[in-house]
């Protein structure tokens, strides 16, 4: 088998719960502020959620709703949406997925390199890390769409984070909440394991791509369901279990 030597995690709904909480109410802000007759409710972002990138879902709705938006308007409004969003996580309204602190320590006092693979913004991934730095270990490093021409599903943060990492993809798992996320490790020839979004609805055709899926990672007062993969003990993911869903290695 194959020896773990680095995770790399994804953000947005597997470190943390920011859509509904961070990211929609932001957006929102930043319409009302600049004048755009469009508010999306907690039913409406969960659909348009299965479009990757903030910027690529208000152009979609926007043409659903027969609204022309400028480039620069654009801009403005990534602009004032990050401010938004940068408030409220730093406010507390944005928290820890269950087990996530557990397994970052874990993989920290094991050794593991935990690195941040996103098709966010860095300045929204640094917010987030920010408020939550005294909870939380450091990470090696965070490849953001700020660092690739392409973000998930194509692999292009993930072969950047191999590159930095020094890592073959047999020794590294990734872990995912999206399809998105899930077609950009497996492009990667990285084996992933998933927390699914509930808003996700393109995913679950996809599991058998994924090495293994729950619900969430696991605390020993809130027991993770196994959605798919090999047996976990204790019901929830630990190093132990990160290793048996590497690649055995043939000669």
């Amino acid at each position: 088998m194959a020896e773990l030597r680095a995770v790399f995690w994804d953000v947005d709904g597997t470190l943390a719960d920011t859509e509904m909480d961070g990211h929609r109410p932001s957006f929102n802000a930043a319409f009302a502020e600049l004048g755009l007759p469009i508010v999306w409710d907690p039913k409406l972002y969960s659909e348009l959620l299965s479009i990757p990138g903030g910027l690529r879902r208000v152009r979609t709705h926007a043409a659903q709703l027969g609204l022309t938006i400028s480039e620069s308007k654009l801009l403005e409004l990534r602009d004032r949406k990050r401010f938004h969003y940068l408030r409220r996580v730093r406010d507390g309204h944005v928290g820890w997925r269950p087990g996530v602190l557990r397994l970052l320590r874990e993989l920290r006092d094991n050794g593991i390199q935990q690195w941040i693979v996103t098709s966010s913004g860095k300045a929204s991934v640094s917010a987030l890390l920010d408020a939550g730095r005294a909870e939380r270990p450091s990470f090696n490093g965070i490849v953001s769409s700020d660092d690739v021409r392409q973000g998930k599903p194509a692999p292009d943060g993930y072969f950047r984070a191999l590159e930095l990492s020094c890592c073959d993809p047999e020794n590294v798992l990734a872990i995912e909440d999206s399809a998105a996320g899930l077609l950009a490790a497996c492009a990667a020839s990285i084996r992933c394991l998933l927390t699914p979004s509930p808003w996700d609805g393109d995913l679950k055709p996809l599991l058998s791509k994924a090495a293994a899926a729950f619900d969430h990672l696991g605390e020993p007062s809130q027991p993770a369901a196994l959605l798919s993969g090999p047996p976990c003990p204790g019901r929830k993911v630990t190093l132990e279990y990160l290793k048996l869903l590497l690649p055995e290695l043939t000669r």
